[in-house]
């Protein structure tokens, strides 16, 4: 039975990676850092295992290694960084403060647990670490020029990671989601999701499972031969 680390698992797209690799066999231990109630139902739901854990801390990154090396008996085939927040806003009105927790969530936060499960991946000679980026950080978004280049470094660490990690066998990919039905676009309109949808090709938004079944396959043993790839699952968005 395989096993997977997923942070920032307890909703959106987090909560369907962990519900679809539950389903198919996976022992799955994922992160949450304030949603506690919604992670206890998604662990009794599909019995993962949910653990607290602030992407920004290298202390709570140390004890989720451990909580796996006890629950996986030190095998994590593989790890998917997902935790993020978002903003909106002009860069020009953006305090320093907003900026610096930004990065901390989304590139600190995938860089420690990256240093915290690849040690074990190298020493296995075998392993798939998966990131969770976005279209925006490959073509950019207007008022999220903080968020586009967050994720735009989560691209640049997938190809470098990959050339880096590939000689011990272990593969390292991104997704680059489009417009998704999650929280996050709870502040747009009505109006606003009609205008996104007619600018994506297939007609709708994205799903959560959606994502999940493009994780699924870049983690599974059915992509052995890809790394280094961001893959883009935005239903035509940005081609």
């Amino acid at each position: 039975m395989p096993n997977i680390v997923i942070t920032g698992g307890s909703r959106g797209i987090g909560a369907g990676m962990v519900r679809l690799f539950a389903f198919q066999g996976w022992q799955v231990l994922f992160t949450y850092r304030e949603s506690a109630e919604r992670a206890r139902a998604l662990a009794d739901a599909t019995g993962a295992h949910a653990f607290r854990c602030d992407a920004r801390s290298e202390q709570d990154h140390a004890a989720l290694l451990q909580e796996a090396k006890r629950l996986f008996r030190g095998r994590v085939d593989a790890l998917i960084c997902n935790a993020g927040t978002s903003y909106t806003g002009l860069l020009q009105d953006m305090t320093t403060e907003a900026w610096d927790d930004l990065f901390a969530v989304h590139v600190r936060g995938a860089f420690l647990a990256t240093r915290a499960f690849l040690p074990g991946m190298i020493s296995e000679r075998h392993g798939s670490i998966l990131y969770i980026s976005s279209m925006w950080g490959q073509v950019g978004a207007s008022c999220e020029a903080a968020y586009s280049a967050c994720k735009a470094a989560l691209i640049g660490l997938t190809k470098a990671l990959a050339k880096e990690a590939g000689p011990s066998h272990v593969r390292v990919n991104c997704l680059c989601p489009g417009v998704i039905d999650t929280d996050m676009l709870k502040e747009y309109s009505a109006d606003d999701l009609n205008a996104l949808k007619d600018e994506t090709p297939l007609g709708r938004l994205g799903t959560p499972e959606d994502i999940a079944a493009a994780a699924y396959f870049l983690c599974g043993e059915n992509a052995a031969f890809i790394t280094g790839q961001a893959l883009g699952v935005n239903g035509g968005f940005v081609i």
